[in-house]
């Protein structure tokens, strides 16, 4: 899946090129085109400091790090971002099974997956890719 750079429902709109250039390489797969950064690899999976989460393709702050928990999956988790505005939920049948994909609602950048299996108050888990968030310290 590929995000046009002039989809009308995104407030941020780039070119193909300013990503590519804005964004390291496995930065661009993840957020434009729905790749999933293999399990404990990325940076985010296992660190707990204090601060939040933002969209690494426009900044845009998701989630607050007294949200994350280690579901053991090798992604970020948290079980809430930080207000329902932030993400956008799409339905995801690729690769053979129903999903719900979150995706930034301000650029439209790919972020992961979110599920019913999180702990309470929520009970959902919003699994996210390092890839598509960069950490802001102390602002939580």
């Amino acid at each position: 899946m590929t995000h046009s750079h002039d989809d009308p429902r995104y407030a941020v709109h780039k070119t193909d090129e300013e990503w590519r250039q804005e964004l390291d390489p496995m930065q661009y797969q993840v957020a434009r085109h729905a790749a999933t950064e293999r399990a404990f690899t990325g940076k985010y999976w296992d660190h707990f400091k204090d601060g939040r989460y933002n969209c690494v393709g426009c900044g845009t702050p998701l989630f607050e790090s007294g949200t994350k928990f280690d579901a053991g999956c090798g992604w970020p988790s948290y079980w809430e971002p930080v207000n329902s505005e932030v993400v956008e939920r799409v339905r995801d049948v690729a690769h053979g099974m129903v999903r719900v994909e979150v995706r930034c609602s301000k650029c439209g950048s790919h972020l992961g997956h979110v599920f019913p299996d999180g702990p309470e108050p929520t009970g959902e888990r919003f699994c996210i890719n390092s890839a598509a968030i960069d950490f802001e310290a102390g602002k939580s």
